[in-house]
């Protein structure tokens, strides 16, 4: 029966960590953001996200969104530099079409800092791209 079980591949789906200019409190931050390069909407897209490594465990952050449009980006939580010294686990599921699918992305442990910021082209901003 479960060998029966087809679980498509996810392309064309990233998840970046972005650095960028908070104008309302006047500060540089690190955000989450969901890309969707296809040309087809995501339908229930639930994320969860949790860090985590030997000695440490964060408490688990779910976020919904009703509909990520086609070739479009959305911002999914605000998260603090003092994570990033645990590996941080973002798990997206999501509707296209009929089909759910589900991809797992990680950011390293100590991987997410200033020095490694590369140019996010969808988002128009730097930042670093999940595994």
């Amino acid at each position: 029966m479960k060998k029966d079980i087809q679980i498509p591949e996810v392309t064309a789906v990233e998840m970046a960590m972005v650095y960028e200019y908070n104008n309302l409190y006047k500060t540089d931050d690190w955000n989450v953001y969901l890309i969707n390069n296809k040309d087809i909407d995501l339908e229930s897209c639930m994320i969860v996200s949790q860090g985590f490594s030997d000695e440490k465990t964060t408490s688990l952050l779910r976020k919904k969104l009703t509909i990520l449009p086609a070739n479009s980006f959305a911002k999914i939580e605000y998260i603090q530099p003092e994570l990033f010294t645990l590996n941080n686990r973002f798990q997206v599921t999501f509707f296209e079409g009929n089909t759910l699918f589900e991809k797992t992305f990680l950011f390293k442990e100590n991987t997410v800092k200033e020095s490694a910021l590369q140019s996010i082209p969808e988002i128009k901003k730097r930042g670093i791209l999940a595994e």
